[in-house]
């Protein structure tokens, strides 16, 4: 496996200079030199009205992004792949274009997961009349009611024959947790098919997974997945992946700005950021690869992961250590250090010297030189639906690093937590 050289990696981020560091990467990550330089030459030398006789540069362009979009995607065509301004917008167009594809009685299987893979579908089973089911995460220590996962076992007996959509999430952005997504699909449309569901299809959120995890919409066998770019270290804009069949067949509806017609049923358009944005997608790619001597993206992707668990292991171990259980220091998610888990990481503390979210991240504003973040996340239910009950306003601390973080970086928030909880 090859090894991750991350000051190399940080060497590709002009915001990482100033030697702050940046532990809310979740809320979006940093952007890499080579995507400000393609947005900054698009607008400086490029920036004109797209499929023009003059503007054939600036067209080739906007095709680089979508090529490398598919490629993130593992896309088997351009035409499968899109943009738009947010991962959340991009769900609600997905679902409005298939509005008159589903029936009164249709059933959506969605989580407790960012309100942008549940919210769509929550209001077009309103305005179809169909039903809505939730899969429940369980805790799986006894000694922490947080401690919640998402199981396949609780998952499959909510599929009927009415079953036609299952809307989940790679990976959550406040357990920090991985579905098995291969597998979890497998089984699914395994019991779709038992059940005798006409059709299902299966909905992918990967906003909190694209930075830590390669892609692959093809082996997972997923109909639509969306990730927001500005969290793989480009702009603040969004991709979403529909599978051909979907676009065929699936899509009644044409949705402004996402989708046009022309010799095909209906065909991604790129929509929503502006045409820069998109160039600055052909960025990533190449800056991923250039992480390992291979030029790889599943190579890159393997080294990512692993110094990744290097740098959750110091942090968790703290959080989960007897004296801060002690202290109150409930965690999210299992406490177990494996590629299950990606280093975002949450905590609430409780009992008789509880210390409100806030003021655990205040505390870190006023000493000055780390970013972390508290808050529900847009994962409202997810923080609302658990017992105990928590302060949903409060929320919880959500420390997020990804590669470019560094060991050394973690031991200082390590440093700062121990004052905190002291």
């Amino acid at each position: 496996m090859a090894v991750l050289d991350v000051n190399q990696a940080r060497a590709c981020f002009p915001s990482l200079r100033s030697g702050h560091i940046y532990a809310d990467n979740a809320g979006g990550s940093r952007t890499a030199q080579a995507v400000i330089d393609r947005v900054v030459d698009y607008l400086s030398n490029t920036n004109v009205q797209l499929e023009a006789g003059y503007s054939a540069v600036n067209s080739q362009r906007v095709v680089e992004g979508s090529i490398a979009a598919a490629e993130l995607f593992n896309a088997t065509s351009l035409d499968e792949v899109g943009f738009g301004s947010s991962s959340t917008m991009l769900f609600e167009n997905i679902a409005r274009a298939l509005e008159n594809d589903i029936q009164p009685g249709d059933e959506f299987i969605i989580t407790y997961e960012h309100e942008a893979n549940n919210g769509p579908w929550k209001r077009l089973a309103a305005r179809r009349n169909a039903v809505v089911k939730y899969w429940h995460p369980i805790p799986v220590s006894p000694e922490n009611p947080y401690s919640v996962v998402y199981r396949v076992e609780e998952l499959l007996p909510l599929v009927s024959s009415r079953t036609r959509l299952a809307a989940i999430t790679a990976c959550s952005n406040i357990l920090g947790s991985v579905i098995p997504v291969e597998e979890t699909v497998k089984a699914l449309r395994q019991r779709a098919k038992e059940q005798g569901a006409i059709k299902f299809e299966v909905a992918l959120d990967c906003v909190a997974y694209a930075s830590h995890r390669r892609m692959d919409v093809q082996k997972w066998d997923v109909d639509y997945c969306v990730f927001s770019v500005y969290k793989v270290f480009g702009a603040h804009n969004a991709s979403a992946y529909v599978r051909s069949a979907a676009l065929r067949t699936s899509f009644t509806s044409i949705v402004h700005d996402f989708l046009k017609v022309d010799d095909k049923p209906y065909k991604f358009q790129p929509g929503g950021p502006g045409h820069e944005l998109v160039y600055g997608v052909s960025a990533i790619v190449p800056y991923l690869k250039s992480l390992t001597p291979e030029d790889d993206l599943a190579a890159s992707f393997s080294a990512i992961a692993k110094h990744e668990q290097g740098i959750l292991t110091p942090l968790l171990r703290f959080l989960t250590d007897a004296k801060q259980v002690d202290r109150g220091v409930r965690i999210f998610g299992t406490s177990e250090i494996n590629f299950s888990r990606i280093p975002t990481v949450c905590f609430v503390v409780v009992g008789e010297n509880a210390i409100k979210s806030k003021d655990v991240v205040e505390a870190f504003h006023k000493k000055g030189g780390i970013s972390i973040q508290c808050g529900h996340f847009c994962a409202y239910y997810l923080i609302d639906n658990l017992r105990p009950k928590l302060d949903v306003n409060d929320g919880v601390v959500r420390i997020s690093l990804v590669h470019y973080n560094t060991v050394e970086e973690v031991e200082r928030i390590v440093d700062v937590l121990r004052e905190v909880l002291a």
